[in-house]
């Protein structure tokens, strides 16, 4: 009998767990930031139901997005038939937020209560998420169904446990629920998966002139990296011998050495 590879195994538990979030969740809807570890999530989902993807992708768009990536977005939108719901926190724009205004104030702002407003609109009871433990303190904190109250505040000292893949998906009435399906992942497991599916990701992450972006987010507060890495493999081996975090080019990260925790607490990605 042959044995699973290492990619079989991860990919098998992330499904079991998406296929979970569907059958216990109703109303479940998917958060794709278009990079490259919700890329993954949204491959896996289509695994998980042949091909097809019946869950609603939520873009929180806070209109300072680099420009690949939305039209990076849009041309998978088209070309997968998904169902795309774009969130965004008017009242905040034209009010004039931005990150000059503090950086975790911008972040609560444009993706937190913009994130809110579309789970409220589409009253969706359960969101996927593409996080993984290793990319980042307070991330590690969470489990696969991690639960936030009617407020979509997170007590990260609370959490269900979760033994030998038995989940807690029974949460009381007014409970909002995070799933999170790649969480065991690390980056190299995530680019190795590219590699071996062929996923079709931004070019971003691929060096042009020396730089590369390694995380992504809004432009005014994500930087590229130093980097000759142009393919998969390049970046892989780049990864194997770095010292440097995956989130050390955001700057919301540098604000305070607890900024991600204190984010995700009020309801964060």
């Amino acid at each position: 009998m042959e044995r699973l590879s290492h990619l079989d195994i991860l990919e098998s538990q992330s499904i079991y767990i998406i296929r979970e979030a569907y059958k216990k969740i109703d109303n479940l809807a998917m958060l794709w930031s278009i990079g490259k570890d919700s890329t993954v999530m949204l491959w896996l989902v289509r695994k998980a139901f042949l091909g097809h993807c019946p869950i609603p992708l939520v873009h929180i768009d806070t209109t300072f997005k680099i420009p690949a990536m939305i039209e990076h977005r849009d041309k998978i939108v088209k070309e997968w038939g998904l169902k795309l719901i774009v969130g965004k926190n008017e009242k905040a724009l034209n009010e004039g937020m931005n990150y000059k205004k503090g950086r975790l104030e911008c972040c609560t702002a444009l993706k937190t209560v913009a994130l809110q407003q579309v789970m409220d609109k589409y009253n969706f009871k359960g969101l996927l998420l593409g996080i993984r433990r290793d990319e980042e303190g307070s991330r590690s904190k969470e489990r696969y169904f991690s639960p936030r109250d009617k407020d979509f505040e997170w007590n990260y000292k609370d959490q269900p446990p979760e033994l030998w893949d038995q989940f807690m998906t029974d949460f009381p009435h007014g409970t909002h629920v995070r799933v999170h399906p790649i969480l065991h992942w690390t980056e190299i497991d995530v680019w190795r998966y590219i590699k071996k599916e062929q996923i079709p990701i931004t070019n971003l992450y691929f060096a042009k002139n020396g730089k590369r972006y390694r995380s992504l987010g809004c432009e005014c507060c994500t930087a590229p990296i130093e980097s000759t890495a142009s393919t998969i493999d390049e970046i892989i081996e780049e990864l194997k011998h770095t010292q440097s975090t995956e989130r050390s080019v955001r700057a919301q990260d540098q604000v305070d050495p607890h900024a991600m925790q204190k984010l995700r607490v009020k309801g964060y990605m």
